[in-house]
């Protein structure tokens, strides 16, 4: 596995590739990889014949107070982990080599409408953040797939809308969302979780099982769910921020005519902020 700093070393790479008929996928990821990710690895090696993993923690998707200075960073493990999975470059970019002209004036990209809601509400310009760094890193590697985890299930929607609009080649593969036994979804900032908040966390992802239940079972008084799974949040002590059913496909609100709706959620818990989301078939 090459571990590549510089933009032009994997543009070089990645056109060789290309010349040689091989399929490139691409899997962004802010590093201090878990299972999770390296999921998104395996999904990308069944996908193409080369696999570029990228690791940069992003600046410009951070909101002020949120946690850039100390989000956990572990690039030697990181590298060690991709390279068992048989990666075959990781790009691990300096911020200057990505924001050469500072985090400041630099050229955005905006999706609007779906990037405001939900998440984008009380993290306003994160997902300009994110459309803007996953543009730079597609146009820098040029894959022919991207492999993202179905947990940052707005942030997928934001990026699949983000390639349709702008005619991009690029295809988007989602992959479920991989779980602790206790059913709490993977993610870097778990470790942020006190012995005690993490007994408590998985009640999120319980939450969300029984509203589904209620939907399966036929239940359609949407604000009434919602308002349900609020409570049972607060009740299990977390910091409820939202609960919300959309309809899967583009993040609106239901008609009450679809097929497959998402239950999405985030809550705080002590210095954790925790999303999850599961998909229901009516």
């Amino acid at each position: 596995m090459q571990s590549l700093n510089a933009i032009a070393d994997v543009r070089r790479q990645v056109a060789d590739w290309h010349r040689a008929g091989e399929r490139v996928a691409l899997v962004p990821t802010m590093g201090n990889l878990h299972e999770g990710h390296l999921v998104l690895v395996d999904r990308a090696r069944e996908q193409a014949d080369r696999v570029v993993v990228s690791v940069f923690v992003n600046p410009t998707q951070f909101v002020q107070g949120e946690d850039f200075d100390s989000y956990p960073r572990t690039p030697e493990e990181d590298a060690e982990l991709l390279r068992r999975r048989r990666a075959d470059v990781v790009f691990l970019p300096e911020e200057a080599e990505i924001y050469p002209r500072g985090r400041e004036g630099i050229s955005f990209v905006e999706v609007p409408g779906i990037s405001e809601q939900l998440c984008g509400a009380s993290r306003p310009g994160h997902f300009r953040g994110v459309a803007t760094v996953v543009m730079k890193l597609f146009h820098i590697v040029q894959p022919d797939v991207a492999i993202f985890g179905e947990k940052d299930f707005q942030q997928l929607a934001v990026l699949r809308r983000m390639a349709e609009d702008l005619s991009m080649a690029v295809e988007l593969v989602g992959v479920s969302t991989v779980r602790e036994t206790d059913g709490l979804a993977m993610s870097s900032r778990n470790r942020y979780l006190s012995p005690n908040e993490r007994q408590k966390a998985p009640a999120l992802y319980r939450m969300l099982m029984g509203l589904a239940a209620h939907i399966e079972s036929g239940e359609r008084d949407i604000m009434k769910l919602e308002g349900e799974g609020m409570a049972r949040l607060a009740e299990a002590g977390f910091e409820p921020e939202y609960v919300s059913v959309r309809r899967a496909d583009d993040l609106q609100l239901p008609r009450g005519d679809e097929k497959d709706l998402v239950l999405l959620a985030a809550a705080r818990l002590g210095r954790a902020r925790l999303i999850d989301n599961l998909i229901v078939t009516v």
